[in-house]
């Protein structure tokens, strides 16, 4: 062709390269071919329109697949879309393998795409090439397809930023594989690093905090939310002059900067950063935003973790009190386990409380729930229980009002209230230092347990009521007892007894064991602390640790623990006291209409005599309480006081048990005739106790009678006539 001789047509130029016309219509679902195009896919050489069906048959399915992601990459880049497709015929078999570059758009409002391009055939080129790295198909496919599964993987195990930036710093990506790279942030209108591999500490100083309107291809990623990919060194320095100075002196040749997007909004962007000319094909491409999107999601799940993380510690310490300043007299510890796992606090909850007359309030609960709004009441809860007893209300009136509150603060019954109705259980426990003595008030919780001076753990039964916010005119009497010096009061939430395959009773004898293992010494606040420990971790710590209880339901629960010691040193007002002999002492009462407690009793006094050196007399003991407790109920209208005690002494070792009553009428031995069904009580009395006898109170009276500790028949591995100390 001469000069000045008209330009041939674009047919008869695409002829002449054996290029084929195509264009792709995905809102009509239409795709026409001219002649050289339809040849190419194996039809006749004439202009023909295929549905998308028709069209896909024709190629390998791998393929359509990924035209489709790169014409999706192209429209929101703003690039061609160069893909290369294997040709199949009729049979399965390859026919030839074709390039198409087509220049896509993207309608917004019905969400389809427009293409038209060209094909034309090439060469396939062999495995391991330079050239076939720029292909989608042969081994770079498959290493491809590899490293993005390995990766995503990697990513979506990530649990914190750190985390996931020191996986994307070991990121290799097959056959081009950055040396330097940068996870940019944003705060406010500044760009910040929030990430970096592939280069020194203080490298990256002059990129961060930069403002988004910097010049920069970061700052230009995150502005509009498209990738930069920048192939030179001097294509760099064209683009953007004002920073190319700061990126030259890293002697890199080649950037890719892609946008970090989660929920539609770009949260950062990625620098990926190679010391050899990069091309940035579409498959490159596609590899680099693929491995963005991961990144992006990774650093999302990873901040949202840590926020909550960091929302939780910090509820759960606001919520969870310091059991303040060191009360004379007193040894306080305390533990709080959340559940395994979701959020790390619940409704368990303690407390500690100084209160107006000088004395202080130790107060345990659990609200029904593991979740927000269980915490949510239990600070709520926990707020009103403060402000009633800094009121000066005893214990019985502050669970009353508690439970009023919390009735008014879950009920469903409302318009406006929540349908979902909540109750707590709590133990509220008033101490004085200086004497020891506790009141306590229980709303359906588990009842304290005390460790005495000589290890004997026992659970003390207390007069209780319904759980918080069940009635709001539930009464909660009081129960009244001391604790001895070298005593230990343990108050817990059900989360540290049925933890683990446990119920109440194989929980609580785990419990005992640890308990009355547990030797103190001095009672020092390092061995309280100590003990504390030793009972999370025999409930919450590894397997080896703790025991495996008979129920098939392993559940875990929250567990909140107390602690209050009363040392035989240091406990008075004026700072010493001097220890007698160790001393079991037990306390319990039998209201009228509470005749079931007596069996109570029996128990109780079983365990006090744990360790009794005969049987026989643990038997006589058990059989004469049942007998002056049950006196005490059918003789007289009131009720009966129980008091047990332990003492040592030269001799040994002896049970002293007084009941109590307000009655007048004083017992006087009968003889009861054959078929008479009372009047025996006071002959078994005689019989079996070493002493005994009655004495007149200024309102009542109290029966007591008293056994020596003796050893012989049924108490093997003691001398006969001897005393146990």
């Amino acid at each position: 062709m001469r000069t000045g001789e008209p330009l041939p047509s674009v047919g008869e130029v695409l002829a002449a390269l054996a290029t084929g016309l195509w264009h792709w219509d995905t809102a009509a679902g239409l795709v026409t071919l001219d002649a050289e195009a339809a040849r190419l896919l194996g039809l006749p050489a004439r202009p023909v329109t295929l549905t998308e069906a028709q069209t896909r048959a024709r190629l390998h399915p791998v393929d359509w697949n990924e035209v489709a992601g790169v014409v999706r990459l192209a429209a929101a880049e703003g690039t061609l879309a160069e893909v290369r497709i294997r040709v199949m015929d009729a049979d399965g078999r390859l026919l030839r393998v074709v390039r198409s570059r087509s220049k896509p758009s993207f309608d917004p409002e019905r969400r389809t795409y427009e293409l038209i391009g060209t094909l034309q055939e090439v060469t396939e080129p062999a495995p391991g090439t330079p050239a076939a790295r720029s292909a989608v198909t042969g081994d770079w496919r498959r290493s491809r397809e590899a490293f993005l599964l390995d990766a995503g993987r990697a990513l979506a195990e990530a649990r914190s930023t750190a985390e996931v930036l020191r996986v994307a710093g070991g990121l290799s990506m097959p056959g081009f594989s950055p040396d330097g790279l940068v996870v940019y942030g944003v705060e406010g209108d500044r760009l910040t690093i929030t990430g970096q591999h592939g280069h020194h500490p203080g490298d990256m100083n002059p990129f961060s905090h930069m403002p988004l309107d910097t010049d920069y291809p970061a700052a230009e990623v995150v502005r509009t939310g498209r990738a930069v990919y920048l192939s030179s060194p001097e294509e760099y320095r064209d683009r953007y002059p004002a920073t190319w100075p700061l990126a030259r002196r890293f002697g890199r040749h080649s950037w890719a900067f892609l946008p970090l997007t989660a929920a539609g909004r770009t949260m950062g962007a990625w620098m990926a950063a190679f010391t050899y000319p990069v091309a940035f094909t579409p498959d490159e491409r596609a590899v680099l935003t693929t491995v963005a999107r991961m990144l992006a999601q990774a650093l999302s799940r990873a901040g949202a973790a840590e926020s909550e993380r960091e929302l939780t510690e910090g509820l759960q310490r606001s919520m969870l009190p310091s059991l303040g300043p060191e009360i004379p007299g007193m040894r306080i510890a305390a533990r709080y386990i959340p559940t395994g796992g979701g959020l790390q606090v619940g409704g368990d909850w303690y407390d500690m409380i100084p209160l107006p007359s000088g004395r202080f309030a130790l107060v345990i609960g659990d609200v029904q729930g593991h979740d927000v709004r269980a915490a949510g009441i239990m600070g709520q809860l926990r707020i009103a229980l403060r402000a009633y007893a800094a009121e000066g209300h005893r214990p019985d009136a502050v669970l009353s009002r508690a439970s009023r509150f919390l009735h008014g603060v879950t009920d469903g019954s409302g318009p406006d209230a929540l349908a979902d109705p909540r109750f707590a259980t709590c133990l509220y426990v008033e101490a004085d230092p200086a004497t020891g003595m506790l009141e306590v008030a229980r709303a359906g919780h588990p009842d304290p347990v005390i460790r005495m001076a000589d290890g004997t753990v026992m659970m003390r039964p207390t007069a209780g009521g319904l759980p918080l916010g069940v009635d709001p005119d539930a009464d909660y009497p009081t129960t009244r007892f001391t604790l001895e010096p070298d005593e230990t009061l343990m108050l817990c939430t059900d989360g540290l007894i049925e933890t683990g395959g446990h119920d109440l009773e194989s929980g609580w004898r785990r419990l005992r064991v640890l308990l009355e293992d547990h030797r103190a010494g001095e009672y020092r606040q390092e061995d309280l602390e100590t003990l504390a420990d030793a009972l999370v971790q025999a409930v919450h710590g590894p397997s080896s640790h703790h025991t495996t209880g008979p129920l098939a339901d392993r559940r875990e629960d929250d567990i909140a623990l107390v602690l209050l010691c009363r040392p035989a040193t240091a406990c008075g007002r004026d700072g010493t006291v001097t220890a007698g002999p160790p001393v079991r002492r037990t306390l319990l009462s039998v209201a009228q209409d509470e005749p079931d407690r007596i069996a109570e009793a029996r128990q109780h006094l079983r365990e006090l005599l744990h360790d009794w050196a005969s049987p026989e007399q643990v038997d006589s003991a058990v059989l004469l309480v049942s007998e002056m407790v049950t006196n005490v109920l059918v003789h007289t209208d009131a009720d009966a006081l129980l008091l047990a005690e332990v003492l040592c002494g030269e001799g040994g070792r002896r049970l002293r048990v007084e009941v109590f009553d307000t009655g007048d009428d004083l017992p006087h031995k009968r003889r009861p005739g054959e078929l008479a069904s009372s009047g025996r009580g006071l002959m078994l009395i005689e019989l079996l106790a070493d002493t005994w006898g009655v004495a007149p109170r200024g309102e009542g009276k109290s029966i007591w009678f008293e056994l020596r500790e003796r050893t012989g028949a049924g108490a093997p591995g003691t001398t006969p006539g001897s005393y146990v100390p």
